[in-house]
This record gives structure tokens, sequence and C-alpha cells, in this order.
């Protein structure tokens, strides 16, 4: 199998995308899932099926009576085993770690049949991964790449159409004013699928390796401080090198005859690896997702954040103005001013930002026409009293 060629096909969840190409519709964690996280899975599932890195994934040797592509077979699209108490005293007691002799019956048995379904889940767990993105990409339906055309990244300079194209801009704003919180809310949903997804990921592949994925970690990094003659390595444990087969075939008078085979797991050295890394991986998504989300929860609920994140980060105007901003928007509002922001220059994203909250008569500019407030300290209150008489 060409093993590079499929993984440079990979490549393409996680290659660099300029802004003004394509827009930017979401954040970097949630980008870790679909991008990040999914081109791991699927990078892991390659890897795990390329047989020209590690030759068959099973092999098998038993007495001569049964044929090695029989006996190979029958192992693997059955099951192995290995004996979890036989795991000391390897080259002594025991063969190999979890293989020796055992009576049936009297001996704790740990069945293995996960191996043949490792890529299948990989793939699966890729798919999951992109899912979120795919429903925010329909939900969103393309709404900020269209509005953003002319004015998405950086600029050298002002040209008129881009100035034109920017006034559109804040006019779709304006007539658009509270009419993107649904649109806000498939975002947010999306977001928390993200979290849910993560950790049901780590409760399925707990699940799938018989509840050894949680503990998994911890107990590798506990092996450094263990005893060299007396630790069990939990990868190997999991995830065994060789282990026992029992086959059962009928002889030539009829009388039944078992045959017990050994079996070399060479896909496990490389399944090992996978999930270690995907233990720690994992656990990382899951607390800055789980930060995202709060975060996320914050902006909805409280004002406040939202003035910090247009003051901070995109750097516009005073406190006065922003405060009246966020007042006159909602969180649809704000998030699609996010979004832009988050595609367009920082200066000309100000500018946006300042047209609107003046045609918005908002006060961190003069308005077109002065108000009657705005007139009141230039002339005397009686001729203001005797202006409004003579209107009435």
């Amino acid at each position: 199998m060409a093993l590079f060629p499929m993984l440079s096909s990979v490549a393409g969840f996680i290659k660099v995308r300029y802004v003004v190409d394509k827009a930017n519709i979401d954040n970097a964690v949630f980008r870790a899932h679909y991008r990040l996280t999914t081109a791991i899975l699927f990078g892991c599932c390659i890897l795990v099926t390329a047989n020209n890195l590690i030759g068959d994934p099973i092999a098998c040797i038993t007495d001569g009576g049964i044929p090695e592509h029989v006996i190979n077979t029958f192992c693997w699209i059955t099951h192995t085993f290995t004996l979890p108490d036989k795991h000391i005293g390897v080259g002594k007691h025991v063969a190999h770690p979890g293989v020796s002799n055992y009576a049936e019956g009297t001996d704790q048995i740990r069945y293995h049949a996960y191996y043949q379904w490792v890529p299948f889940m990989l793939f699966f767990q890729g798919a999951l991964f992109y899912i979120p993105h795919w429903i925010w990409k329909n939900w969103e339906e393309g709404k900020v790449r269209m509005i953003t055309d002319g004015v998405r990244g950086a600029s050298i300079g002002q040209n008129e159409d881009r100035q034109s194209r920017q006034k559109q801009l804040v006019q779709y704003l304006i007539d658009t004013l509270h009419m993107h919180n649904v649109y806000a809310s498939g975002y947010f949903l999306c977001e928390v699928f993200n979290f849910l997804n993560v950790v049901g990921n780590m409760f399925l592949i707990d699940s799938f390796l018989g509840g050894e994925f949680f503990t998994y970690g911890i107990k590798v990094l506990e092996l450094s401080q263990e005893d060299q003659e007396n630790r069990i390595d939990p990868m190997v444990s999991v995830f065994p090198r060789v282990t026992k087969c029992t086959f059962h075939k009928f002889g030539p008078s009829g009388s039944l005859q078992t045959h017990d085979a050994l079996c070399v797991l060479a896909l496990n050295i490389l399944n090992e690896k996978i999930y270690i890394f995907l233990w720690f991986w994992f656990i990382i998504l899951a607390i800055i997702s789980g930060m995202a989300l709060a975060y996320s929860i914050a902006v909805i609920t409280l004002p406040s954040i939202r003035e910090t994140i247009l003051l901070r980060r995109f750097k516009f105007g005073t406190p006065q103005s922003v405060s009246a901003l966020i007042r006159k928007t909602q969180v649809g509002d704000f998030l699609l001013l996010h979004l832009l922001g988050q595609n367009m220059n920082m200066a000309e994203f100000n500018e946006v930002l300042d047209d609107l909250s003046s045609r918005l008569h908002l006060g961190n500019n003069l308005p077109t026409a002065p108000s009657t407030l705005e007139l009141s300290p230039m002339y005397p209150l009686d001729k203001l009293r005797l202006h409004k008489e003579t209107e009435a």
C-alpha cells in the first residue's frame, strides 16, 4: 500500500488556508476538532492499514497440524487471548507477558478481539469530529464569505471598490440588525457538540478497549517509577504483542483435537503508540473545548465580556462608545461582528464599526444632523421655549 500518497490526502485538513481565499467562520478550538483531530485520526487509520510498515498484522505458529494461512485467518477473525496474571518472570516462568501454561476454568483469561476493528473505529471517530463543522457550515450557508467579499484579508491602501463594499457591508449590518440570533444559536450549539463529542469519544474508546482507556495514560506515566523486575507494562497489557489462540478440529478417527497456537500481533506496536497519543490529545482537547464553551457562555450572558473583546482584541473605540454599541446590538449581531473582525484588516474593521456606530447614532462620532439636546446649550431657554410654542 502506498503510504505517503494516502497521508498527503489527509494533509488537506491541516493545510494553511489564506484568509483572503476562504472566509474564517469559527475559532481555533473549533478548527482543532475538524481539522487537526480529524486529520490525526484519519492518518492513524492509514498507518494501521499499511502492511508495508510492519508486515502481516498477525502471524501464528502451531505444531504444524494446521496450515499457516488457516490458523492466521482464524485467529484474526475470531480472537486471541492472554493471561493477565502471567506477566512477571518472562523467560523463567512465562514465555511472553501474558503467555504461559494455564488451567482452563482456573486461570483468568482476557480475550482480545478489537485489533481487526481498530482502523474502522479510527475512521468512524474521524468522521464524528468532522460532523459539527459540517452542521455549522451548512447552517452558516456562506454568509460571512458573501458579505466580506472584496474586503476580506489584509490590504495595502484603500481603493474605491473596497470602500464601496465596506459601505455596503455597514448597510447590510444596519438592515439586518437583531436578525442573527438564530444564526448564532447554530454556532454555539455546534460548540456544545464539539465538547460532547470529545468526551463521548473517550467513553467510546474505553468501552472499545474493555475499560482500559481512562487509566491507560496514568499507568504509562507511573511505569517509570516502578521496580524494573516486577513492573507490568500497561501498553503490553492492553496491546499484547504475543497472544495465544486455540483451534479445534476433528482428527482422522473423528476425535476432537485441540491445537494451541502462539500469535504475534505486530500491529499492536502501532496501536499502543496511537492510543497513548490519543489519550493525551483527547484530554487536552476536552479541557480547551470546555474552556471555549465556558467563554462562549460568558459572551452570551455577560455584555461586559463582549465590550472587553471589542476594546482589547479589536482595539476599537472608547469604553463609552463600545458600551453603547453593545447595548444597541444583540448576541447574534456580536457574533457576526466577531467573525467579520477575524476576516478583515483590523484598521478597516475599526472603520466599519465606527461607521456602524455613527449611523446608529450611538454618540462616538458626530451625527449627520444635530439633535435638540446638542443645540440647547447654544440658545437661551426662553428662545427654545418660544420656538416650541411657535411650532405648536
